[in-house]
């Protein structure tokens, strides 16, 4: 009995210190700087979109296509944005955020692009089949874009010793779907130090 007692006392005793030695959790707000390794992070994603799309509204090409088209406000489509820096980028995260600054500018409409698109496409296919006449959405009614916006995000690290700078480039580009025309180019520039 007494050495069963001890074993089980060992076993709590090292229960304990194994949970007093795990890691400490502190919640922050999701638009806190927390630049821990010097890499890309959701800050830098989140600015960045932010930035270059007030940037892309507020250049001439906007108020032409307005001038031009009556008032009507453009319909962008967010297209391929491509990790070309030195390590892994959630493009994917980068793309709805600035697909969300977008919409909160309320400058121009966005449509949906990609894997999403296709799958609405499928429901309204199915709807064909499952929905009721008065409930089913139409074939053929989808708002066109006018502008596609596409990119690169590039890096280029500098490190002596235990020193090292990070430079990023995002470059984006807006073309006229129906003209091919580029309208607007626009870049955002980070360089981080990390000691």
């Amino acid at each position: 009995m007494k050495k069963s007692f001890s074993l089980y006392a060992i076993l709590l005793l090292f229960s304990f210190a194994i949970v007093s030695c795990g890691q400490k959790v502190t919640r922050v707000s999701e638009d806190t700087v927390t630049d821990l390794s010097g890499k890309w992070n959701d800050t830098d994603s989140r600015l960045t979109a932010e930035e270059i799309t007030s940037e892309m509204m507020a250049h001439p090409w906007y108020n032409t296509y307005i001038s031009q088209n009556g008032g009507e406000i453009p319909v962008l489509i967010v297209g391929m944005i491509t990790n070309k820096s030195h390590e892994h980028i959630a493009t994917e995260t980068f793309s709805k955020d600035i697909e969300k600054a977008v919409i909160n500018n309320s400058r121009m409409r966005l449509v949906q692009a990609g894997a999403m698109r296709e799958e609405i496409r499928a429901e309204r296919a199915d709807q064909q089949n499952y929905a009721s006449a008065s409930s089913m959405k139409s074939f053929g009614l989808e708002q066109g874009a006018d502008f596609m916006l596409q990119g690169t995000i590039n890096s280029i690290v500098d490190q002596y010793k235990k020193e090292k700078a990070i430079y990023y480039q995002v470059d984006l580009e807006l073309t006229n779907l129906e003209t091919n025309e580029k309208v607007w180019i626009g870049d955002k520039k980070i360089k981080k130090l990390v000691n």
